[in-house]
């Protein structure tokens, strides 16, 4: 799988207590989607399964044919709103089960698996698995998560690098300020949330530009 460099993170949790939740939210993926950003990922951690579930097929609507949309950690969701892969962490479905279901489920395009480790051990044991990118984080200092892993740093990155031959996405703290050093580490991609909230459609095009 090639990974685009940018690799967005959109979090419903976010727009939690913006007027309309939703409209905010696919108005945040169209402005990314403007400024050149080609994969999204959804993140919603609440328990409203409805709402994630709405929001998750509402995305799939404006992305389809624009940009590859993955779901972070539930592949019921990925499958309900036909995404075009799911995200999973170290607590989520394993992911050799999440490729059974996938398969299972059949139809006409595959779908990709992302997996989440947190430092250069756990990459070189996901090398075995059944996935097509790997994610490595929390590069930098993090707010994104209530209860961050520890930070692994550029050189963290560098030994995730060497670990693995998977496409590899890095996480956590990433900024317009810091990203080109994180791909001179070894990334093939850089997962960006916080950094892309004010003036999204300028912002992906920056990091686009700086990441050339």
């Amino acid at each position: 799988m090639q990974l685009p460099r940018l690799y967005p993170i959109v979090d419903a949790a976010r727009f939690a207590l913006a007027p309309d939740p939703l409209a905010a939210i696919l108005g945040f993926t169209e402005q990314l989607m403007q400024g050149g950003a080609t994969l999204i990922q959804y993140r919603n951690k609440s328990e409203d399964l409805r709402f994630a579930l709405d929001c998750a097929r509402q995305l799939r609507e404006i992305t389809l044919g624009r940009a590859r949309l993955i779901v972070n950690d539930r592949v019921d969701l990925c499958l309900a709103a036909d995404a075009d892969g799911v995200h999973l962490g170290q607590d989520d479905l394993p992911p050799a089960a999440a490729r059974r279901i996938l398969e299972a489920a059949g139809g006409d395009r595959p779908m990709c698996i992302g997996f989440s480790t947190h430092n250069p051990e756990q990459a070189m044991a996901a090398t075995s698995l059944p996935v097509e990118y790997l994610a490595i984080g929390p590069v930098f200092a993090t707010s994104s998560k209530a209860n961050p892993d520890p930070v692994v740093g550029l050189a963290g990155v560098r030994e995730a690098r060497k670990a693995t031959s998977r496409p590899l996405v890095a996480i956590g703290g990433i900024t317009r300020e810091n990203c080109r050093s994180v791909m001179d580490a070894g990334a093939d991609s850089v997962a960006i949330i916080s950094d892309l909230v004010e003036s999204p459609r300028a912002t992906v095009q920056e990091f686009l530009s700086i990441l050339r």
